[in-house]
């Protein structure tokens, strides 16, 4: 016998175009799965429910996971992901909107991440393994973890308790307001959705419009330094709406959406990450 929970769907064929043929992989029985969704506020649309994909239209999304090059820490096995750029082609609800960084915490110490995965977002919120379709796998033990999930220009979230992983893929969805997060607003609710706090540009677990370290500023940097009206285009963390283009200044700016963030009123506030 063979689990069905092991197995990948493959379909071919086009609506209208005949029948389709379906084939099935036998997923390696080595690893646990993960099956997680989370929305980040940059790119979600309100109207659609779903985040755009503008970084993958213009074709600018890195082919290498980025937070390497960006500082963040990698654990296990976790670190140099790559994917084909085929991954890239699939349009709607699936388009690939950026990466983000999948951690396993320790179940004792929610503080010590134990294997880290780079991954694809999809504009639905899946989180999905490099090739742009499976849910996510680890070859770790199966266990009990905390589950987080990082963005290079957004604030982090985890879950409030260890999820045990194994071979089936365990589900979190962190865009129900029903699913219970680690610390106080770890997340943004729009229109009933949760979504990570975008405006990360510093990569030090905080959202600041001013003073020392603060995340105004790197805009300002990128596009020149001088004057306030430049824009630069592709793929930068100080784009927080993700759009493919950093603005400092005028209508979709990158700023206000820290200042928002952080109470819209007090410049001098500051949002924490909620992660141990």
């Amino acid at each position: 016998t063979i689990d069905l929970s092991l197995l990948h769907k493959h379909s071919s064929g086009r609506p209208g175009m005949g029948p389709s043929s379906v084939t099935w992989t036998v997923l390696p029985s080595s690893t646990v799965r993960l099956a997680a969704k989370v929305f980040l506020e940059g790119p979600y649309d309100p109207n659609t429910g779903l985040m755009h994909d503008s970084l993958r239209v213009q074709g600018v999304l890195p082919l290498t996971e980025p937070f390497t090059s960006l500082g963040f820490t990698h654990a296990g096995s976790g670190g140099g992901e790559l994917v084909n750029a085929s991954a890239f082609d699939q349009s709607g609800p699936n388009a690939i909107v950026d990466w983000v960084l999948l951690e396993l915490r320790s179940a004792s110490d929610a503080s010590t991440v134990f294997s880290t995965r780079s991954a694809l977002l999809q504009r639905d919120g899946d989180i999905v393994d490099v090739d742009g379709t499976y849910v996510v796998a680890w070859n770790v033990p199966s266990d009990s973890y905390y589950i987080a999930v990082r963005h290079r220009n957004h604030l982090g979230v985890m879950v409030s308790n260890p999820l045990t992983l194994g071979g089936s893929a365990t589900s979190i969805d962190f865009t129900l307001p029903i699913t219970v997060t680690y610390g106080n607003e770890a997340q943004k609710m729009q229109n009933g959705a949760m979504m990570l706090w975008a405006g990360n540009t510093v990569n030090d677990g905080s959202l600041k419009y001013t003073g020392s370290l603060n995340d105004r500023d790197p805009i300002l940097v990128a596009i020149g330094g001088s004057i306030a009206t430049n824009t630069i285009s592709g793929y930068f963390k100080e784009d927080t709406s993700m759009e493919g283009k950093v603005k400092y200044t005028g209508q979709g700016n990158d700023r206000d959406l820290i200042l928002v963030n952080i109470g819209g009123t007090v410049a001098t506030n500051v949002r924490v990450e909620q992660l141990p």
